[in-house]
């Protein structure tokens, strides 16, 4: 039988028995026993009734976080000439064309958020394989390929969370920092759930949200009831 360090058994005894919250007492229950020596991750899981396999079901989307994430987010553009150096003076962490292709090629992926000028997508296309699977490949739809390189750039870096379903149906987000006011943690993580509502693709049949639950980055999770979180 695994052993647990005390933080831990303490951890499991606060959450025991408890389900199906509000988010407000789901806030205070997660942040009360963030208790790492770091600044943990709050983060939300959503179950989705969706199958993304069939193209009419997939969910995807991007939101700008009210309060932002806390986190420090590394930003990589691909763009040339006048473009590249408005990126660099938005703050682009990395900026590059065929040289940056390169890098990415050889297995250095040192950013976050990848961000194209649609002229740089056919070398960024080469990457698919490299960036796709890390949910990095510059998409149109949340705004990562754009001619306005310097606006892509500040909203990645000032809180914008994007969103894609994986292949059970589920959504991972982090949606702000254990050091956060709960009001605030709140505020984003409706923010959220509402984003990922107003995404229900036209395929989606019957219930669409089935199952939310928050969590701290070492911590356990607990559930959120659905129709409050939601608004319903």
């Amino acid at each position: 039988m695994a052993k647990f360090g005390k933080r831990t058994r303490a951890a499991r005894e606060a959450f025991a028995g408890k389900s199906n919250l509000s988010v407000e007492d789901a806030v205070a229950l997660v942040k009360g026993n963030a208790k790492a020596k770091f600044d943990e991750t709050v983060e939300i899981a959503m179950v989705l009734g969706v199958d993304p396999r069939h193209a009419d079901q997939m969910v995807r989307g991007v939101i700008g976080l009210p309060n932002g994430t806390g986190k420090t987010v590394r930003v990589a553009v691909f763009a040339r000439d006048a473009k590249a150096d408005e990126a660099k003076a938005a703050g682009a962490d990395i900026v590059g064309a065929e040289d940056l292709m390169e890098i990415v090629q050889g297995g250095k992926i040192d950013f976050d958020r990848c961000i194209a000028t649609p002229d740089m997508m056919p070398v960024v296309g080469r990457l698919g394989k490299v960036l796709g699977p890390r949910n990095l490949m510059p998409n149109p739809k949340v705004g990562t390929v754009t001619m306005d390189v310097a606006a892509a750039v500040k909203a990645a870096k000032g809180g914008e969370v994007q969103f894609r379903v994986e292949k059970a149906g589920v959504i991972h987000a982090g949606v702000g920092k254990s050091s956060f006011d709960a009001a605030k943690l709140v505020e984003n993580i409706r923010a959220f759930i509402d984003a990922v509502a107003k995404a229900r693709p036209a395929g989606a049949k019957g219930t669409y949200m089935k199952k939310i639950s928050l969590s701290s980055t070492m911590g356990p999770g607990v559930s959120v009831d659905v129709a409050s979180a939601a608004g319903e």
